[in-house]
Formats: structure tokens, sequence, C-alpha cells
């Protein structure tokens, strides 16, 4: 009788210290998962801020971009007659017809036509950009005239 009341006073005993194990280990994981939620909210607010300071400071790029495409024929680097130059931005910034304004005078016969796109700071030409300063630059240009009829 007494091997039996041991028996149940160790296994009262190793049932009592396995729910206080489980107890103490449950709320070490729940004190871990608030330390874990209040340090992700922490980053979350930091990188929020670093995340909204990097969308101004691109967006104040694509600004000072557009700007400068559009301020271009004043610029002192710009070679040609402002009114010679057409800008149609995309997929390059201007097409400049340099000399029209000279035969539009009747003072000029001849002119050149410049493909012409302008970068701010270190800005590269985009992949379609290249491909056409490769059609420019291996003279696969032509002109074209479509004559759309009358309908009367």
């Amino acid at each position: 009788m007494d091997l039996i009341y041991s028996g149940i006073a160790a296994l009262i005993a190793l049932v009592t210290g396995f729910i206080l194990g489980w107890g103490y280990v449950k709320a070490q994981i729940t004190a871990i998962e608030a330390r874990c939620r209040a340090e992700l909210e922490q980053w979350k607010a930091e990188a929020a801020k670093e995340i909204r300071k990097d969308s101004v400071n691109r967006s104040r790029s694509t600004l000072k971009g557009k700007i400068a495409e559009q301020m271009a024929p004043v610029y002192p680097a710009f070679r040609y007659l402002p009114a010679d130059a057409r800008f149609i931005g995309s997929p390059v910034d201007y097409i400049v017809f340099d000399g029209l304004s000279e035969v539009a005078d009747e003072h000029g016969t001849s002119l050149k036509i410049v493909f012409m796109d302008v970068k701010h700071g270190a800005a590269t030409l985009t992949r379609t950009q290249r491909v056409i300063k490769k059609a420019v630059d291996e003279g696969r240009v032509s002109w074209e005239t479509l004559h759309i009829p009358d309908e009367r």
C-alpha cells in the first residue's frame, strides 16, 4: 500500500512539476513574444521614417530632372536656338531642328536634326534610349510622308 501511495505521490509531484514547468515556459514565451512585438513596432516606425525620407528624396530628384528637361533650352550648355528645339518628352526629350529658324526666315537652306535627351545628375540613358541612339548612330533614320485621302 505504501508503494501505491508513494507511486501516486510521485505521479502527483510529476504532474504538478509538469504543470508548473509548462506555466513557466508559457510565461517566458509570452514575455519573449511581447518583447519581439515591441521591437517589431519600433523597427516599423523607424523603417517608415526612412522609407518616407527615401520617397521624398526620389520625388525631389525626379522633379529636378523634369525641371531640367523643360529648362534645358535656356541653359548655357544648350548649343542650339531654343526656337529650333521641340520638346516631346518620350522616348527622347527633344528633337532639335538646328537651323530651322534660319530656314523659316528664308536665310538658310539646310538644317541638322538632333535627337536629344536631358539627364540630371548621374542619370543614364534608358535601354530604349540606347537603342534609339544606336539606330541614329548607324544611320537607320528615314523620312516618310503619309498622305491621307480627302473624304468628301
